[in-house]
């Protein structure tokens, strides 16, 4: 089982980004899928999460009316549409799939991790 983010990238304060996650080996639609994230230093942090049918989510309060998350069951894929950037949002972003079909965000309900994608946003 692969999941892989990727659409991360060089951005200006202000500016967008949408992160996609594609799993591959196994389809992730009865289960919650998230984003989280790690500022260099820092310890890894939640950042947004949807469940099986995308009609639940969730979002840390520092993304919370700039970030939405998204999924496409149907391609086996997750979004994270990242908008009004900000210099503190630099990170590599992690998705990762739960191991049931809701999660309020934490991290040991998740099981499996893909292998990031840096964001740096320039003030």
């Amino acid at each position: 089982v692969q999941l892989q983010a990727f659409g991360g990238g060089s951005v200006q304060a202000g500016g967008s980004l949408r992160l996609s996650c594609a799993a591959s080996g196994r389809r992730f639609s009865n289960n919650a899928m998230g984003w989280f994230r790690r500022a260099s230093g820092k310890e890894r942090e939640f950042v947004a999460v949807t469940s099986w049918r995308g009609d639940v989510t969730k979002y840390a309060d520092s993304v919370m009316g700039r970030f939405t998350i998204s999924r496409d069951n149907a391609k086996n894929t997750v979004y994270l549409q990242m908008n009004g950037l900000k210099p503190e949002d630099t990170a590599i972003y992690y998705c990762a799939a739960a191991r049931k079909s809701y999660s309020g965000g934490s991290e040991s309900d998740f099981a499996s991790w893909g292998q990031g994608t840096l964001v740096t946003v320039s003030s």
